[in-house]
């Protein structure tokens, strides 16, 4: 912006660079934090209610808070790109430069912050259990002895509860939407993973009103904004979180996507204040 008509041929060379290197990633944006065409956003493309792609739409909290963020960095929602962001891939899409951010219920946790940086939190999760709707005897768990629990093959929350629960049977599955099929089936009693992602699967136009999420959480999940270590976009993140808890929109976000699900987030967590962002 300083000595504009000094660095206009510089900026104009830039600038048609850019057209032919936007999958690059090159030129030169005028607005804040604005640095290419693009914004390359990496979401999980899998999760109703979080991060969800159905034939070019995509749709869910985790959705809302990225274009929220992309606008207040100076990109329009045509500029972003969404990119599918599996767990197990997400530390090397950033280090590999594969994509720019990525909100995809990732937890913040001491051990990935030595690969990534996070900004936020955005939300703050918790372990719960997703019950049918007609069943009261299960309200924690610890009333899980001798019921059948289904969790995802290998992830964290089956193994917290068996832990926390020896006498539970569980059952894996290789995805929470077969294991809310089998809940509704009655093939399990309960299913357990992050509160809100339950609530995501409860909130589906299939699932509506046929499941609640028990609203008892028993451990917390800071779900950050991941990015290449030594990103400089985790201080304009961290505003524009901040401004969308404030106005209102963040809180607008959470419900619309979590609707029909019998959910409330939990107060004492949410809406969160997020962490200060590595030096």
């Amino acid at each position: 912006m300083h000595h504009k008509n000094k660095l206009y041929s510089v900026a104009a060379i830039a600038a048609a660079a850019a057209l032919t290197l936007s999958a690059c990633g090159g030129g030169g944006g005028d607005q804040a934090g604005g640095d290419g065409d693009t914004l390359r956003i990496g979401i999980k493309y899998d999760q109703p209610g979080l991060g969800y792609a159905d034939g070019g739409e995509y749709t869910g909290f985790d959705v809302e808070v990225a274009k929220y963020v992309a606008k207040e960095l100076g990109y329009s929602e045509d500029q972003i790109e969404w990119v599918e962001s599996p767990s197990a891939n997400r530390e090397n899409m950033l280090s590999n430069n594969q994509v720019d951010m990525i909100f995809a219920t990732y937890s913040i946790t001491d051990e990935r912050k030595e690969s990534v940086d996070f900004a936020g939190p955005y939300f703050v999760a918790g372990q719960d259990l997703l019950v049918r709707s007609d069943d009261d005897s299960i309200k924690g768990p610890e009333d899980l002895a001798g019921k059948n629990l289904c969790s995802v093959t290998g992830s964290t929350s089956a193994e917290n509860v068996r832990e926390e629960v020896p006498g539970v049977n569980l059952v894996e599955q290789s995805g929470y939407a077969d294991c809310v099929t089998m809940l509704g089936s009655g093939g399990v009693d309960a299913v357990t993973t992050d509160d809100i992602i339950l609530a995501g699967l409860a909130s589906t136009d299939a699932n509506k009103g046929k499941f609640r999420v028990v609203g008892n959480t028993f451990s917390e999940e800071k779900y950050g904004v991941g990015l290449p270590k030594g990103s400089d976009k985790c201080e304009d993140i961290n505003a524009a979180i901040e401004k969308m808890i404030d106005d209102g929109a963040w809180e607008e976000a959470v419900t619309s996507n979590t609707e029909g699900a019998d959910y409330s987030y939990n107060k004492d967590l949410n809406p969160p204040t997020p962490e200060a962002c590595a030096s």
